[in-house]
């Protein structure tokens, strides 16, 4: 009796521990539950829309580029893509079978979509082809029942309107590499891509605009159910280029036969009315997707047509240099443009002498005369006065060796030497014949065309300080932004000096004995003021000047002199001017002087500085063409 008593007890006991503890845990998993779901319940309704949820960037319409008077040089236009989604399509390699039936598909696409589908989810679509024609979206569309999981996708791609013609100027948008990610997460989006050269490289952030964004609804595999709410994003910023598309298509017709660039700039805006380099390139085969057939026929290319030679070019500027010289000997009162030096065909320094590219020489010359007829002997003599030193500062103040701020990526500055920078770069003292060769524009100094069109508007607009400017105006959603361009500053500069220069250029194409008479523009109203050069590429050897070889015409195309020429117009009123180089071209006289012409003729011609309707040009805020 005892022990059943005392097993009731024990029982008992452990009745009441074990409903104590099922007590305590009721009481904890209703706490519990009263704090997920009444103190904790906003963050758990956050988690669980973020999940059901997802937040995607949307690439915004690319800005569009406009030469002077709206024409469209770089658009938007509709991409037709063929996607196909793997696991709607069943056996991938079947299918991409029947597709090439009806489209082209490369081996290497074949490769690189299987290589996809292995690496995403099966219900991620893959680009087989983009850029597809009508046709080609036809018979897709035709025979879209017997062809599971493929569709057509439309979005937009750059599209070049002006092509060749103004490729170096524009430039080009490619995929966006591992070392451009950084920033912006829209880089980051399948497809995209930046500019990577001209136009389309500077003006990057303004003509990417700002990504939209879209919430779509998914499911636990991540498959989109529904769209729920989209922004697009702001387009980005048109851009109304300073360039007059008519002259710059007639200035890369007038060098396509030749490896040169010339640029044209308004002397007092200094906006860049053409700037064309030959040979040039398609830049719309970048765009989608140049073939290496393609790429190695360019890189192959001994002329180089992937450079801008107009802002990349760096050449001696020879004879059209001796302005600066003159222009140095004046301001720092050196030499008197009066006073006569006597030319035999060559001067004496030493033991050696330097040679003036007339070989029976001008006879006597002063300062007008020796520009006209680009006396070497007479330069010699005015170098030797101003030394090195002094050429090298009045050239920097006329743009050379510095890059101008146009910031197009590929600018280069040239080269202004001096006494200092040879020690310097090379450990060996300057020696007096180099200023000599400084005299006539050759030896270590470098240029680039634009430099020499940037010194000749200074001479011609009477020593204003004028910068190339590459954009007229900037429209955002079809609102003009503000100009911010400053005037420009006097370069300090004698009114006579400069006239004395001035008259020196006119008579080089106005003045029977001018080097470039025969290519003077004979229309009223029209002259032209200007200054050859040749730049001696290959020395010529004293044995050869004895045999009376010709260094240009007896000699290979690549052993020829550079042939240039500056100039502006008209020469009552200078509005325009000019600089032209031909690789290779011989004679500036002969090669790049009737170039020159041509195009100031032209320019003159359309007169794009005065012409009024283009002054308030505004564009459709559609980004899309």
């Amino acid at each position: 009796m005892q022990g059943e008593t005392s097993r009731t007890k024990l029982f008992t006991r452990r009745t009441v521990i074990l409903g104590g503890a099922q007590t305590l845990l009721l009481a904890g998993l209703a706490g519990r539950m009263y704090q997920l779901q009444v103190l904790e319940s906003s963050r758990y309704k956050t988690l669980a829309d973020d999940n059901r949820i997802n937040m995607q960037l949307l690439p915004p319409p690319r800005g569009r580029i406009f030469d002077r008077f709206g024409q469209p040089l770089a658009v938007n236009q509709l991409n037709y893509r063929l996607v196909i989604v793997p696991e709607q399509a069943g056996e991938l390699e079947h299918s991409l079978a029947a597709l090439s039936n009806l489209i082209p598909i490369e081996t290497r696409d074949r490769e690189r979509i299987l290589r996809e589908a292995r690496r995403k989810r099966k219900f991620v679509p893959i680009t087989v082809r983009e850029n597809l024609t009508w046709e080609e979206v036809s018979r897709i569309e035709v025979n879209a029942p017997d062809l599971p999981g493929t569709m057509i996708d439309v979005g937009q791609t750059r599209h070049y309107l002006a092509g060749e013609e103004a490729a170096h100027i524009i430039g080009y948008v490619g995929a966006v590499s591992e070392k451009e990610l950084e920033g912006d997460p829209v880089l980051a989006l399948p497809g995209f891509r930046i500019g990577k050269n001209g136009a389309e490289k500077i003006f990057e952030t303004a003509l990417r605009g700002k990504a939209g964004s879209r919430q779509v609804e998914v499911n636990a595999f991540g498959r989109i159910i529904r769209e729920l709410r989209r922004d697009e994003g702001q387009p980005g910023d048109d851009h109304i280029l300073t360039i007059d598309m008519g002259l710059q298509e007639y200035a890369n017709a007038r060098i396509s036969e030749e490896s040169a660039a010339a640029v044209v700039i308004d002397v007092h805006s200094g906006e860049l009315l053409a700037m064309a380099s030959a040979p040039s390139f398609n830049p719309n085969s970048f765009t989608t997707g140049i073939s290496q057939t393609e790429w190695n026929a360019l890189m192959a290319n001994t002329r180089f047509p992937l450079t801008n030679k107009a802002i990349s070019g760096q050449y001696s500027p020879g004879s059209t240099f001796k302005m600066v010289v003159a222009l140095a000997a004046l301001d720092g009162g050196l030499m008197n443009p009066s006073h006569e030096v006597f030319c035999p065909g060559f001067t004496t320094l030493g033991n050696r002498r330097f040679h003036c590219w007339k070989r029976g020489g001008h006879g006597r010359m002063n300062m007008n005369s020796a520009l006209a007829q680009s006396c070497d002997v007479y330069f010699y003599e005015v170098s030797k006065r101003v030394g090195v030193d002094g050429i090298a500062v009045m050239a920097r103040r006329f743009g050379f060796g510095e890059k101008l701020g146009i910031e197009l990526p590929a600018e280069r500055k040239g080269l202004v030497p001096t006494r200092d920078w040879k020690l310097a770069v090379h450990g060996v003292p300057w020696q007096k014949g180099e200023t000599l060769v400084i005299g006539i524009g050759q030896g270590f100094l470098l240029t680039t065309p634009l430099q020499l069109a940037v010194m000749t508007a200074r001479i011609a607009n009477g020593g204003i300080a004028v910068l190339p400017k590459l954009v007229r105006e900037t429209q955002r959603s079809g609102q003009r932004l503000p100009d911010t361009r400053e005037s420009f500053p006097s370069m300090g500069l004698s009114a006579a000096h400069l006239a004395i220069v001035q008259k020196g250029m006119t008579d080089v194409t106005n003045s029977q004995r001018g080097t470039a008479y025969r290519a003077r523009i004979e229309e009223p109203g029209m002259a032209m003021a200007g200054k050859t050069g040749s730049v001696q590429v290959k020395r010529i050897t004293k044995a050869e000047r004895e045999r009376g070889v010709r260094k240009n015409e007896d000699r290979p195309w690549k052993d020829r002199d550079h042939a240039l020429f500056v100039g502006y117009a008209p020469v009552e009123a200078p509005r325009y001017a000019v600089s032209v180089v031909v690789e290779h071209g011989g004679g500036g006289s002969k090669a790049a002087a009737p170039i020159a012409r041509d195009i100031l003729r032209e320019v003159q011609r359309r007169d794009p500085a005065r012409r009024g309707p283009e002054e308030n040009i505004v564009l459709d805020s559609a980004a899309t063409v």
